[in-house]
């Protein structure tokens, strides 16, 4: 059991898992964002243009043949409601997308143009270091003796 515990922290304690639970709250924090703003602004803006008409209200009536029984509602507006929230969280996602690959395009570009930067006094040094065992290397024969 212990050993199950100490992996099931591992596994939460990640990055990548810590990154998502982010994701997903602020998710929803931002989707209670997008359906107050369909319910309670584009809504009755769409109804003063449709007539008054309160889109999450309308519903197809549908009474079964004879007298008895109760009738069956098919509430086509709030499914309209909840389309109408979707195409707006993913339109709020795309272009928060689109700024971001923006954002790291001219990243990119600043990256390449910059000069290249001249190098270190110990690189210098390794460099002149390398160089001389190198043509150490060419001076030794092949029967292991130095040339004269």
């Amino acid at each position: 059991m212990k050993k199950f515990l100490r992996e099931f922290k591992e596994f939460a304690m990640r990055g990548n898992v810590l990154d998502m639970a982010v994701g997903v709250i602020i998710g929803g924090a931002f989707s209670k964002i997008v359906s107050s703003l369909v319910s309670d602004l584009i809504m009755p803006l769409l109804s003063i243009i449709t007539g008054r008409i309160n889109l999450s209200t309308l519903a197809w009536v549908i009474t079964p043949p004879g007298a008895e029984g109760s009738p069956i509602t098919v509430s086509y507006g709030v499914f309209l409601q909840t389309s109408l929230d979707f195409i707006l969280i993913a339109l709020c996602i795309f272009l928060a997308i689109k700024c971001i690959n923006r954002f790291h395009k001219k990243d990119e570009k600043c990256k390449e143009s910059e000069p290249v930067s001249q190098p270190t006094k110990e690189e210098l040094l390794l460099t002149e270091i390398r160089d001389l065992l190198q043509n150490q290397q060419k001076e030794i024969i092949p029967d292991g003796k130095k040339e004269p």
